[in-house]
């Protein structure tokens, strides 16, 4: 008989680790994705666009703990949001929690910052699905790779602790999108799984074998996994927005001479010229700072970011026939492994104005990588799968 796992996803942003989960199946067992829940609304529109289960927008803190509302109608729609979320049983719950609170870019306050204080609202909803239904079976959760060493260790030594304190066994791992997928870009996370029943856990072998998961690439393929997330028919004529310019940025295109003319408090330590730096297709660069450029030494494209476009780091670069553009939303889409154009599609409008390309910059960058979820959802259902079959020989044995 196939199975058909029911899961629950918080912090789900546009759903790259539900996307993951949606597209697995082994053995005929898949699963069955029954909400999500994602405080940012533009989030949630894109969310929305692509999925066709319940989704809650709102905070989860207030989710788990209505008491915390502002006022008492906001308390009445929260618990409706809890009674709802609680109504049916839920087998796989996921998330790729805050990770802000955590980077090396962060306060390094760790659970001192009330971000870091989401990851209770984790334990909580666990407790109350509990008092219903039974805890979840399996847990899966994201974060930036720097979880494990915040605070000398002891930030992810609390999450592990509260979460065995639960009954779960607990694994993790950094993982590098590039090493295990097609998709090109570094982008290294911590991904933690978490087991009640122990017998699965010892059938999830995926961390300890990942090695045998690296995809080894030649130079033509890393060129090929580059064409398939580029928009390569886009031009200057009916992209201009994305394009630089020495219109748009005469600071990015300068030559010696005028680097030399220029007022010493507008002289940056190095010359940007964008035209003469930026001189290799399927390539990724950064102005960073509007200091320098700097070229991926990687050969893929570099993190993607929440601030993308937002005042910190700039939207990556590329070199194309016509000239140098930075990535458009949907490309920052692709190499998180969303298939634009194959159905998954990014809004135009929000409530009678047009979607911003910032807001799609953001939601690609707080993103899980696609084929990383699909590749962990699938591990995962294999576990249970050998050990519902290794229960199944035993009962046989002792009947026998």
């Amino acid at each position: 008989m196939n199975l058909k796992y029911s899961v629950g996803s918080l912090f789900a942003g546009v759903g790259g680790i539900d996307l993951g989960f949606q597209n697995s199946i082994f053995e005929g067992d898949s699963y069955n994705l029954v909400w999500a829940n994602e405080i940012d609304e533009y989030a949630v529109e894109t969310y929305r666009y692509n999925f066709p289960h319940q989704v809650f927008h709102g905070d989860i803190e207030k989710i788990v703990r209505p008491a915390r509302a502002e006022n008492e109608e906001e308390r009445k729609q929260y618990l409706q949001m809890q009674e709802e979320m609680l109504h049916q049983k839920i087998d796989i719950l996921v998330g790729g929690f805050p990770c802000q609170v955590f980077s090396i870019a962060g306060y390094r306050r760790g659970f001192d910052d009330e971000r870091g204080n989401l990851f209770w609202s984790i334990v909580e909803l666990i407790k109350l699905l509990d008092e219903r239904h039974g805890k979840p079976s399996v847990l899966l959760l994201e974060n930036v790779k720097n979880l494990k060493s915040h605070d000398k260790g002891r930030t992810y030594r609390v999450i592990k602790d509260q979460l065995e304190l639960l009954g779960y066994t607990v694994k993790e791992k950094v993982i590098n999108t590039k090493d295990i997928t097609r998709l090109p870009q570094n982008r290294e996370r911590i991904f933690i799984v978490a087991f009640l029943n122990p017998n699965v856990a010892n059938c999830f072998k995926f961390f300890d074998e990942i090695e045998r998961y690296k995809v080894i690439k030649n130079e033509e393929q890393r060129r090929e996994n580059i064409r398939r997330v580029l928009d390569l028919h886009l031009s200057k004529m009916d992209s201009e927005k994305y394009y630089y310019t020495r219109e748009k940025y005469p600071l990015y295109f300068l030559n010696e001479e005028e680097f030399l003319k220029l007022d010493e408090n507008m002289r940056k330590d190095q010359r940007v010229n964008i035209d003469e730096q930026i001189d290799e297709e399927y390539q990724f660069y950064q102005v960073r700072r509007g200091m320098y450029v700097r070229k991926n030494k990687t050969g893929v494209c570099p993190t993607l970011t929440a601030n993308m476009g937002t005042g910190g780091h700039n939207v990556p670069l590329i070199k194309v026939a016509d000239g140098v553009r930075k990535l458009t939303p949907a490309e920052t889409f692709k190499i998180q492994g969303f298939p634009i154009g194959f159905g998954y599609r990014l809004p135009t409008q929000y409530k009678g104005r047009e979607f911003s390309d910032g807001r799609l910059y953001k939601q690609a960058g707080n993103a899980v990588s696609v084929d990383v979820a699909a590749i962990l959802a699938k591990e995962i259902l294999k576990a249970l799968h050998t050990s519902v079959k290794a229960e199944v020989k035993e009962k046989v044995v002792i009947h026998s």
